[in-house]
This record gives C-alpha cells, sequence and structure tokens, in this order.
C-alpha cells in the first residue's frame, strides 16, 4: 500500500508526460482540431507543473473539465459508442489524467491508458509505418513504466531495459499470433462510424467523374494469378452496372443479389486467380470478366454483377474463376431489355436523328448498327484526355460533334445513349480495366486510375457483348494502359509517370513489401491459418491441437529463457555469488544479511557483533564494494575477493 501511494517524482512526471505525448501525436488526424488543441493545452500546463514544481489544479476543477470533455465529445459526434468517440474519451481522459498525478498508482493509470491509445491506432489504420510508430511508442511505455517504480536510471537505461523485456517477449508474440486460434472479422466489436471516407468508383457516373478518380494513385486491388497473366486488352474487372440515364448522369439500379449461383454457362479455358480487394464502403466486388463463381457472402445481380451482402468496410481476399469466352444473358427477361432501350424523353437532338438514320437504314440487324457506330466513332477523331471540357445539358451531343475531348465515361455514356436510340439494349458497365505487374513478387496491382467505363450491347444469340468505344478512338489505352493514351503534356498521378525508373523501382519494392505485410499479417485469417498450418505438417488443426502446441512451444520458449537469464547471471556477475558465499559463512556465527541491505551498512552491524573480525570482514566488504560497484576494478581484484573470503574464519 505505501508503494502506490508513494508521491511521483519530477523525473517520473517528465517521462509520463513524454509517454502520454507519444501515444496522443499519431491520433490528432483522427481526432476533431478542438480536442487537439485543448489536449495540447492540458499537455503544456502538466509541463508547467512539472517545471516550476507548482501545486496540481483543485478536484473540483477537474471534475468541471471531465463533464466538459465529454459533452464535447457527444457533441462532437452524437454519441459516445463508436470508434473515434471512443477514442475521443480515452484522450480527454489521458490529458486530465496528468493533471492529478499524485501517487505511483496515478502513474500506472496514465501507462494503461497509453498503452491503450496506442492500440488504438489500429482501429484506423494498420499500414507497416503506424505499426514501426507503434512499437516504437510502446517501448518509451514500458521504460515509463519501470521509471514509474525507479527513476533512478538515465533515460538510455530504461529504453534499453525495456527494449530487452519487450524482445524476450517477442517469440511468444509470434507463437501467439500464428497459433492462437484466429476468428473471422476484428476482435473488436465496435461500430463502424459513418461516413467513413473511402476512395473508388461511385454507383453512379457523370462527365468527368471517373476522370477526376483517374488523379488518385491509391490501389483498389491486388491480383495473384495462378497461371500466365493475360494479356493487358483481356483485363476488364467487371464492377457496377448501370443502365439508368436521367440524361447526365447513369445510376445502379440493381442492389440486391438476383443469382446465387452463376446463371450462364461455361465456355473456353478459365482463368484462375486471387484477388486481395481494398476496402471501398460499397457493396460490390470487382472480378474479371466474366466471373465463374462468387465468394462467400455473396451474389450475383440480374445484370451479373458481383455484389456483397455487407459493404467491404475492410480488405477482402477471395479466390476466383473468370470465363472470357462465356455469353451471358442468351435468354434476358423483357423487363431488363426494356430498360435498356430507356432514354429521356428530349435532349441530344443530333445524337437522337443520327442513331434514327442508322436504325431507318439497317432495321433490326444489331450487328450492322454496331458496325455503323463503330465506324461512326472511328471518323469522328474523338480525343482521349485527363481534362475534358466542361459540358451543357445535351452532354451526349456536344461530345461528339462540339468538344470531342473525353475521358472513357463520355465514350461509353455517348456510345449507349446511340445504341439505345437506334433500338439496340445498352447499358454502360464501369471496373477497371488493366493493372500493373509487380516483378518484385508477381502480383497485378490494379490502381483507381485504371477506372475505366465501357458498353455491353445485348445481341440475340449472342445475349450481352461487351464494346469499348474508347478502344476505338484511344486503342493503346486497352492494349497498354491509360497513360499511354493520353496527350503529352497533360498532368499525371505521380506513380503513373513513366519517366523516373528508379521511383518506378522503389515503388515495386515498398508495394511488395506492403502486400507482404497484408497478405500475411493483416489478412491472416482462419483458412489462412489453416492452410499455413496443413504446410508445416499439421494435418486438420482445430483449436485444441493448436492450444496444446502452443503450451508446449511457449514452455520450451520459456525454459530456453529461463536458462539464458540464470546462465547470463553466473557469467556476469561472480562478485555477487561470491558476496553471498561470505555472507553466509558469516551468519553461522553473526547477524544474517538481508537482501534490501547495502554492502556497508550489513559490514557495519557484523562488525559490531564480531569485533574480533571487524579488519577482515571490512577488507572483504570495501573490495567487493569496488568490484560491484567500481567504474573500473583492477586485475586481480576478483580472485584476491575470493582468496579473502576463502580465509575468512568467524
Amino acid at each position: 500500500m505505501a508503494r502506490i501511494n508513494r508521491p511521483v517524482s519530477r523525473r517520473q512526471s517528465w517521462w509520463l508526460l513524454a509517454t502520454a505525448l507519444a501515444a496522443f501525436l499519431p491520433l490528432t488526424q483522427q481526432l476533431p482540431l478542438w480536442l487537439s488543441l485543448a489536449a495540447g493545452a492540458a499537455f503544456a500546463w502538466r509541463g508547467l507543473l512539472t517545471w516550476r514544481q507548482w501545486r496540481l489544479p483543485p478536484r473540483w476543477l477537474l471534475i468541471i473539465l471531465v463533464v466538459a470533455g465529454t459533452a464535447g465529445v457527444f457533441y462532437q459526434y452524437r454519441s459516445l459508442v463508436g470508434r473515434t468517440p471512443g477514442v475521443a474519451l480515452l484522450a480527454v481522459f489521458l490529458a486530465l489524467k496528468l493533471l492529478e498525478l499524485r501517487a505511483a498508482r496515478d502513474a500506472v493509470a496514465t501507462v494503461l491508458l497509453c498503452y491503450f491509445l496506442v492500440l488504438a491506432q489500429f482501429l484506423f489504420t494498420q499500414t507497416i509505418p503506424t505499426a514501426l510508430l507503434a512499437a516504437l511508442t510502446v517501448i518509451v511505455t514500458t521504460a515509463t513504466l519501470i521509471a514509474a517504480n525507479d527513476d533512478r536510471p538515465s533515460p538510455v537505461q530504461q529504453l534499453r531495459r525495456a527494449g530487452l523485456m519487450l524482445a524476450q517477449a517477442l517469440p511468444f508474440m509470434l507463437l501467439l499470433f500464428v497459433l492462437f486460434p484466429r476468428v473471422q472479422g476484428p476482435l473488436w466489436g465496435i461500430p463502424q462510424d459513418r461516413f467513413s471516407a473511402v476512395s473508388g468508383l461511385s454507383d453512379s457516373m457523370s462527365p468527368g467523374s471517373i476522370a477526376q478518380l483517374s488523379q488518385s494513385d491509391a490501389i483498389a486491388f491486388r491480383v495473384r494469378f495462378k497461371g500466365d497473366v493475360p494479356a493487358q486488352s483481356q483485363l476488364y474487372w467487371r464492377g457496377p452496372v448501370m443502365p439508368a440515364f436521367d440524361g447526365r448522369s447513369w445510376r445502379v439500379t440493381q442492389t440486391l443479389g438476383a443469382y446465387p449461383q452463376i446463371p450462364y454457362e461455361e465456355k473456353g479455358a478459365p482463368v484462375d486467380y486471387e484477388l486481395t480487394l481494398e476496402p471501398h464502403g460499397k457493396f460490390w466486388l470487382f472480378a474479371l470478366e466474366l466471373p465463374g463463381n462468387l465468394p462467400p457472402e455473396s451474389a450475383l445481380t440480374s445484370d451479373f454483377q458481383p455484389i456483397s451482402r455487407q459493404p467491404v468496410r475492410a480488405r477482402m481476399r477471395y479466390d476466383q474463376r473468370a470465363w472470357p469466352d462465356a455469353h451471358a444473358g442468351l435468354r434476358e427477361s423483357p423487363r431488363i431489355l426494356r430498360d435498356a432501350l430507356a432514354l429521356p424523353g428530349s435532349g441530344n437532338p443530333r445524337a437522337r436523328a443520327l442513331a434514327e438514320s442508322w436504325r431507318s437504314k439497317h432495321g433490326s440487324d444489331t450487328a450492322a448498327i454496331l458496325a455503323t457506330a463503330e465506324q461512326f466513332f472511328l471518323s469522328q477523331l474523338l480525343l482521349y484526355t485527363l481534362n475534358p471540357p466542361l459540358l451543357g445539358p445535351d452532354v451526349v451531343d456536344e461530345f461528339l460533334f462540339d468538344t470531342k475531348r473525353g475521358f472513357c465515361e463520355h465514350f461509353a455514356s455517348s456510345f449507349v445513349f446511340a445504341l439505345r436510340a437506334a433500338g439496340v439494349p445498352a447499358r454502360v458497365v464501369a471496373g477497371y480495366q488493366g493493372g500493373e505487374v509487380n516483378p518484385v513478387d508477381g502480383y497485378l496491382v490494379v490502381r483507381q486510375y485504371d477506372a475505366h467505363a465501357w458498353t455491353e450491347a445485348w445481341i440475340e444469340g449472342r445475349g450481352w457483348v461487351r464494346i469499348d468505344p474508347t478502344a476505338i478512338s484511344a486503342p493503346r489505352r486497352i492494349s497498354s494502359n491509360f497513360t499511354a493514351a493520353v496527350p503529352a503534356g497533360e498532368p499525371l498521378p505521380f506513380l503513373a509517370r513513366g519517366d523516373l525508373a528508379w521511383l518506378k523501382e522503389l515503388r515495386h519494392r515498398f508495394d511488395a513489401v506492403t502486400n507482404g505485410w497484408n497478405q500475411w499479417v493483416l489478412g491472416y485469417t482462419p483458412q489462412r491459418q489453416k492452410d499455413f498450418l496443413q504446410s508445416l505438417g499439421l494435418g486438420e488443426p482445430d483449436w485444441r491441437s493448436m492450444t496444446a502446441a502452443l503450451a508446449a512451444l511457449c514452455g520450451i520458449v520459456l525454459l530456453g529463457l529461463t536458462a539464458w537469464i540464470l546462465r547470463h547471471r553466473a557469467r556476469t556477475d561472480p562478485a555477487l555469488a561470491a558476496w553471498k558465499r561470505f555472507t553466509a559463512r558469516l551468519a553461522k556465527r553473526g547477524p544474517a544479511w538481508q537482501p534490501w541491505e547495502g554492502p556497508q551498512a550489513y559490514a557495519a552491524r557484523a562488525a559490531a557483533a564480531l569485533p574480533e573480525r571487524a579488519e577482515a570482514i571490512q577488507r572483504i566488504t570495501d573490495t567487493y564494494i569496488r568490484l560491484r560497484y567500481g567504474a573500473g576494478p583492477a586485475p586481480g581484484e576478483l580472485q584476491r575477493l575470493k582468496t579473502l573470503i576463502a580465509a575468512f574464519r568467524p
């Protein structure tokens, strides 16, 4: 009781303040500005109190500040439950706890709050830099916990001791990570905050929307093929299908799964791959056309768009098979075909007149209408650009006949409009096209600037057929990548630039390391754990066998560490061992040595009890002190101590 009530020293206060800052600063980008400023003021107040040695604020003031901070968090988030509100409350409590540091138990509570805040960083991001920063903060926090019990060693010594303790715990951490039975989903049950910021394709497409997305080099997903990587022109990653058009924007209408299984026949050679999808906050999944199977907890909409039953708010990995030669929608429903012909009652008169001329010329010959449409797009000399001009109310007419400059959404939207006006069912498909193979790990990386839109037209006897109008005017966009099709001089995303070879090499290596982290640390799911343990020869591992293996291996590691510690102590501290032999011999006639007792104090007691041996006792004690605590004992000093002890007779 006396130890937990002893006052906090000045040095311990500085340790706690430094640890609180280290735990709080990485979270400032997730917290509101007012909270960061208020916490910063509390930290500065604590530092001033420590520096000037002023009295701590009264308890009634702290109670008012706690109530005010809690009310501010509730006002900010309209709740005290959730990821960000919970972390904000912890930050408030940590800042105010520093203002009531009186006893050792307050210091321990502060350290525990810091540990929780370090863990809270992983609720927002789980990147490698976050893990490294958290590891450094844990070392500082552990050193502070050590200093809370003994603040006499220097900061370097405290940090070294904390690092050694954590290094000794590292084998146990690895064993727990590999063998502890995994659970599906996050360990914490905190609900996700609403309106979380995510990037990716939207459920609507208007002129310029995908062009804006193409300025982002964020990763959309990674793919590992189980065979050869298909040609770039075959890499169409199907995403949201948009059949509804209001005159300017195309929108998704199918939000519920219609098919629990693939509704079309397999044809040709399949393509097998594994896809790791980054969170985007929507329901849809991405698959190489056409998907041959569905991931768990997913379905296929009536327009063959794979969707998840829950929004994709965490990284998701699934195995997939594609059938590039398959035909979907051979017997399409009349309602879907009717929706694929719908157009607003007015608008874009020039495109309507052109499409009606095609229909008048070719009648119901869909193939001839498609060929005429493709030839028209080729003859217009349309320019593919990242900076399309703004369009007025008749977006199709202005693009086709006036500006003739656009991105993939302009091409797809205009082509579908023209086909519908000519009586051909058609719709817009959004997704990604292409990708770049990382030569370091062999994964195909698809980034946001690979976002693309194309057209699907329904042809009797063939079903839905993909037609990419962008490929008509800018074939290099499909055969190579979008940077090859962009006119020279237009700004490109930084990581898409090809003129910096060293940057590209560095990016590939960093992506490979990040992907390994995602696959084997963040993506160490129950299935991956089972596969990994089976590769080690554990057969069919279950929670019983994994628990038994975990207990056995942890016991072996513990025995190894114990043996190392005992051997290390015996080798590095022979003076203490000799001193213990001396005190044991002296205790037979004189006072017993207590472990908490210093050698000088014990020598004084022993000399008082045995005055005839006082000179020998003092000589042995002085020699031991020089060996144990001296800066540099003389050579042969240890042997001299052993000789004196061997000759000593109580």
